[in-house]
């Protein structure tokens, strides 16, 4: 489903939302997952999670290949210099 996947892209700064936002936020995430699964509140509970999980898979795998890059990044700096 993924229909809030881009959520973090539209804050307008880093700083992370006070909890009633928060709360608000994932009220209309549960929402939009409940409508989506025709009010089954385990499916689309099931999907949320799934989702969720999925998405911090993605995450990992991409903090993953940014240390590989950075490292790549030392080391052939530290071998360009000698």
């Amino acid at each position: 489903m993924h229909a809030f996947s881009g959520r973090r892209m539209t804050l307008r700064n880093d700083l992370a939302p006070d909890p009633d936002t928060r709360r608000a936020e994932a009220e209309a995430i549960a929402l939009a997952y409940r409508s989506a699964y025709r009010d089954d509140e385990r499916a689309a509970l099931v999907a949320a999670i799934t989702d969720a999980l999925t998405d911090l898979d993605a995450a990992e795998q991409r903090e993953r290949a940014a240390r590989c890059v950075v490292s790549y990044g030392f080391v052939r700096g530290r071998l360009g210099a000698a």
